[in-house]
């Protein structure tokens, strides 16, 4: 299934992405492992059970990645040329092994592109919550987004 194109974002228009996903220890360690992390908060349980924590946290990056990575089915499979950036980044509660994190999607603004005529700039606002409905990760979303091709 396409994703939408440049014109069919409504700037206010809010996303309940249908994908939900567990979080598993086997994630973190291999994402961990995979990105050279050895920060032990992630991968060492022992250590972890001496912290304010007393689990180990889901590695943050992987957060981010799987709270944008639900969004893509969505909103913009094909119809993406690239990610500009995020900003305003946070991770306000933890994330933990067995967690299961849903995302939301609001359009937070778009303007077409002032260099190329078939795209154009769309900001999504994405939003994490765990199964609690506690809020764990949140980012602005800057993508160069395609135009519809003209008939």
């Amino acid at each position: 299934m396409p994703g939408l194109w440049f014109e069919d974002f409504e700037v206010g228009r809010v996303y309940e992405h249908s994908i939900r996903r567990t979080v598993t220890e086997a994630d973190n360690t291999f994402f961990s492992c995979l990105t050279h992390n050895p920060q032990p908060l992630h991968i060492d349980r022992e250590f972890c059970a001496g912290t304010e924590w007393g689990q180990p946290l889901m590695n943050s990056l992987f957060t981010l990645g799987l709270m944008v990575g639900i969004s893509v089915n969505d909103l913009t499979v094909g119809t993406t040329i690239a990610n500009l950036g995020m900003t305003e980044v946070t991770f306000p509660a933890p994330l933990f092994h067995g967690d299961t994190v849903s995302v939301t999607t609001r359009v937070a603004s778009k303007r077409e592109s002032r260099s190329r005529g078939d795209a154009g700039i769309v900001e999504f606002e994405h939003r994490a919550f765990k199964q609690d409905g506690t809020m764990v990760a949140r980012c602005l979303r800057q993508a160069f987004m395609y135009r519809r091709p003209e008939a």
